[in-house]
């Protein structure tokens, strides 16, 4: 029997300067139809582009893609193919074509000439699943990324396509969020629709009942979850790794022998899991993180509307507050549409206070002689979408930019080779590439190089882990930490807070504009109840740890780092001893 999808020998190729990239090579793939496929792959591997090609956006230079049996090359077939097969685009602005939410859903229905009233059932229900029935009259460029990527999705929903493709769907989403999106897919795949879901998450891809991981173009691993994560070592070839709780369970069993050996899901990790029957003590892991210098960071009772006087009126920032002192490294944290793109934009000066102060590095924000250009030396922000902030037409002239135009310590190239190495990005491999032709996830790692490379006191990064590959993210943490130390200011807007926040000094939750909690990590993340009512959650190492708590264990309530919980176990079980 036929596939419902088949790429047969597909080559695409990119050009760069003085020639061309392979972006995939050679694939051969057969979809049926009603799978749920997991597409995995480090940064410009070639996922985004192979999605292209099943919906027909793409053509293959060499070889052949089918889907219910019509060949991409004949342009007569792509009207039907892309009704069947619907993508959320990684960059979801580049989908929204109307004036208003409820618009930009009814306009692909609209163009399937419906009637009107299935038109508006569709959009009714596609609102309401995506959590976007109070925004329907929204102008969509005023959403937050997160919501924008949900308005994507509803206009996906609206089609009713046989075929949904995920590209990196829940990247700007908050936990809440992703957990929706995956819902909504798994709901698509119950109801016999095939499902291909591009994830750099690794906690997501378990979920599916297939996963195709592709290296350099190629297709390197095919098969089900169990078969694809129970081989770290091939993982970790092809600049993967395995996921967070197959990670954390094999570093448990040392303490745990009895814990099985291919441990890959969440769930599964925290049932087996054992009960405490001993006397060990009550650990505390307390310690004072302040660093005794005086803030470099300000903000004071911060409000900012958009639009205001406008039947378009949108209040982002009702009652924010910051502090940070210099060398800190400090998270904001809350779910999409918090406020936290919006704090960040006042602190180097695109947004100036409506009300409220802000002081950033002796700059009063609200003194309107300010030098934006010296504050600006001092202070980077990396966008939350890259797109917005690269210009320039090769990677090498786009981060040298801000030092070539502001000054650096050092020569021009070595900086420049710097910054790029710090995020993961091989200077001689990358320096000449157009930037047109980079990936979702390489362009962030670019316009990250860009704010590092103008040397800053202050930098200001905006969801720098979203569209990374597990590699990427881990060196990039690292590099962040390593800057911390050296005495940089951080200020991290993140949803994916795994990792980051265990060499935080402080961290701040917001939600509906108002500063919700804020405190050291582990005093923020011991809250948990505060955290689930903002649609949030503690790090997996602080889950497992309630857990444990919850079975008799004296773990402290603000363990979050694997290193602290290692420690505790350690002591308990030896004081436990007879």
């Amino acid at each position: 029997m036929t596939a419902f999808m088949e790429v047969q020998g597909a080559f695409i190729r990119y050009p760069v300067q003085g020639g061309s990239i392979q972006a995939l090579s050679d694939i051969r793939l057969d979809i049926e139809e009603g799978e749920f496929i997991a597409l995995i792959g480090e940064n410009g591997s070639g996922k985004s582009t192979l999605a292209k090609l099943l919906n027909a956006l793409l053509i293959p230079d060499e070889g052949n893609v089918l889907v219910d049996g019509m060949n991409t090359r004949d342009r007569m077939h792509h009207p039907v193919i892309r009704s069947q097969v619907s993508m959320v685009f990684q960059r979801s602005q580049d989908q929204i074509v109307a004036t208003t939410v409820e618009e930009d859903v009814a306009f692909g229905p609209g163009n399937l000439g419906l009637p009107r009233e299935e038109i508006r059932r569709r959009v009714d229900a596609s609102l309401n699943v995506t959590g976007l029935e109070a925004f329907r009259e929204r102008v969509p460029y005023l959403l937050s990324a997160g919501e924008t990527q949900h308005l994507a999705l509803a206009g996906v929903l609206a089609m009713q396509p046989k075929c949904v493709i995920f590209d990196e769907t829940t990247a700007m989403l908050d936990p809440a969020g992703r957990e929706m999106v995956m819902a909504q897919a798994k709901a698509l795949h119950t109801a016999g629709k095939t499902i291909l879901f591009i994830t750099h998450l690794m906690e997501e891809a378990v979920q599916a009942e297939r996963v195709i991981a592709l290296h350099l173009g190629k297709v390197s691993l095919d098969g089900t979850p169990r078969e694809v994560f129970s081989s770290p070592q091939k993982l970790r070839a092809i600049g993967l790794d395995t996921t967070p709780s197959a990670y954390i369970a094999n570093l448990l069993k040392k303490h745990f022998p009895h814990l099985p050996s291919y441990i890959y899901k969440e769930e599964d990790l925290l049932q087996t899991l054992p009960v405490f029957n001993g006397k060990g003590p009550s650990l505390s892991l307390r310690k004072n993180k302040g660093n005794g210098k005086s803030a470099i960071i300000e903000v004071k009772n911060l409000a900012h509307t958009y639009l205001a006087g406008t039947p378009l009126v949108q209040q982002a920032l009702v009652d924010g507050s910051l502090k940070v002192k210099a060398g800190a490294a400090h998270g904001l944290i809350g779910p999409t549409g918090s406020g936290k793109s919006t704090l960040l934009q006042h602190l180097n000066g695109l947004l100036r206070p409506q009300s409220g102060s802000v002081n950033v590095g002796g700059f009063d924000l609200n003194n309107s002689d300010i030098d934006l250009k010296q504050l600006r030396r001092k202070v980077a922000l990396a966008f939350q979408q890259p797109e917005d902030q690269i210009f320039e037409q090769y990677v090498g002239d786009e981060v040298a930019y801000a030092p070539r135009n502001l000054g650096c310590q050092g020569t021009l190239s070595d900086v420049v080779e710097a910054a790029m190495e710090a995020v993961g990005l091989d200077f001689h491999h990358f320096k000449d590439r157009l930037t047109s032709t980079l990936s979702g996830g390489e362009r962030r790692k670019v316009a990250l190089a860009s704010a590092l490379s103008a040397q800053p006191e202050i930098l200001l990064l905006d969801e720098p882990l979203a569209g990374l590959d597990p590699r990427s993210r881990e060196a990039l943490g690292k590099h962040l930490a390593a800057l911390r130390n050296q005495g940089l200011t951080l200020i991290i807007s993140t949803h994916q807070y795994e990792g980051l926040v265990e060499w935080m000094s402080q961290v701040s939750i917001l939600a509906q504009g108002r500063d919700r909690l804020h405190g050291s990590p582990g005093d923020v993340f011991a809250q948990s109840e505060t955290l689930s009512a903002v649609g949030l959650k503690p790090p997996l190492t602080s889950r497992i740890a309630r857990t444990l708590r919850e079975r008799g264990w004296p773990i402290d309530s603000q363990t979050i780092s694997m290193k602290d919980l290692d420690k505790s176990l350690a002591v308990i079980k030896k004081e436990d001893q007879p």
